[in-house]
This record gives structure tokens, sequence and C-alpha cells, in this order.
């Protein structure tokens, strides 16, 4: 459904104030002129002159919620954004995340149940479909069993010491990794050396599989 910029910024505000319990603020418009392409396209209705989401409404406006925070969990978790600029380059990357690519960042995210500010992030049929057949694209290190094999694809840590310190060891982006053991240490081969860390550090080590 070709739904406008604009509508889907009112369909994310809709959902947020019927699924979130959000009250409308004063400056919020609600007259039917201010709706009308969701009037239109039937996501939306009117009820004592308040909008309400049909169901089909419903749906669409989960899904742009869903790009929305998707984006976010990117330029949060891979491209460490600075949070004051997050929300906006949020805002203009969710509208271009249409046929199969908002899946595709899902599936390499690990399919995310939450943005960064700890939202839900509503699932899509990749998230549906991964609880049966699909593993994710990329995984914390703390997730990998004994014997699996990557390439380190990010590291996200609040510690920039510890960031530093395994940066400096050789822990990078792209380097070959393999788990030798996950107890009582999580113990990997990172390029020609072997590492112990615990389970938080782990947690903050995403490996492409």
């Amino acid at each position: 459904m070709k739904i406008s910029e604009n509508a889907q910024e009112q369909l994310e505000l809709l959902w947020i104030i019927s699924e979130e319990n959000q009250a409308l603020q004063p400056t919020d418009t609600q007259s039917p002129g201010d709706y009308q392409e969701l009037v239109q396209l039937g996501l939306v209705v009117y009820a004592s002159n308040q909008p309400l989401l049909t169901e089909t409404g419903k749906h669409e406006a989960a899904m742009a919620i869903r790009r929305h925070r998707l984006a976010e969990r990117l330029f949060s978790d891979v491209l460490t954004t600075d949070s004051a600029l997050m929300e906006d380059r949020a805002c203009s990357l969710e509208h271009a995340l249409f046929d199969g690519i908002d899946e595709s960042i899902c599936t390499l995210l690990g399919h995310p149940t939450a943005c960064p500010h700890g939202k839900p992030i509503p699932p899509g049929r990749c998230c549906e479909q991964m609880r049966t057949t699909i593993n994710p694209l990329i995984s914390p290190l703390k997730e990998l069993k004994r014997g699996q094999s990557g390439r380190i694809a990010y590291l996200h840590m609040d510690n920039p010491n510890q960031l530093r310190k395994l940066m400096a060891m050789g822990v990078l982006p792209g380097v070959p990794i393999r788990v030798k053991e996950t107890y009582p240490s999580f113990v990997f081969e990172a390029g020609y050396s072997q590492f112990a860390v615990d389970e938080e550090i782990a947690s903050d080590i995403y490996i492409r599989l």
C-alpha cells in the first residue's frame, strides 16, 4: 500500500496513542482534514470527532512503528550514532525500509524486540519465521556455541576503555573468530590470538555467522 511520508508519521502517532496509551497533546491535530489520506485509504475512521485506526490501519501503523524503531536500532547498534542525532536520522531512514529491506535489517540485527529507548518493536514475518527456520545473521558472542565460527561484525560497549583495550588486542570488526569454550568463561580465537572474556563482554561482541 502506497502511503505518503506524512501519512506514515500520522499512523505512528495514532498507534502510540492507541497502543501505548499516550494522550494527544494540545498541538496534535484531530480534524478530519488532517487525516484525509488515511481516511481515503480506509486506515482511519472518525468516532466522536476522534481519529481511530481501522484493523487494516492498526497493521499499517504497527509496521510504520516497526520501521522507525528498527532504524533506531541500526543507528544505535551498528552505526553507533550519537543519541542526539539518532531520532532525526531514524525518521529519514524509516521511509526507505520497504520491499523487504526492513526484514533484512531485522534479521541482520538478530530480530530485536525493543528499540534503544526500551519501547517494543512490533514483530514482522521474519521474526515469526525465525522462531522455526531462520537464524539471525548476527548474534552476540554469548549466544554462540562451542565450535561456532564467523567474523566480528561490531563491538557495542558502554565502557570506552574496555572497547579500546579489545581493539588494541586485535578484536576488530572483520576479524575471523571461533568459539573454543563457553564455560566458565567465553574463550575464542580471533585472528592468531586466543582470548577469554566474561559473559558481560561476550554480550557486547557481535558476530556475523
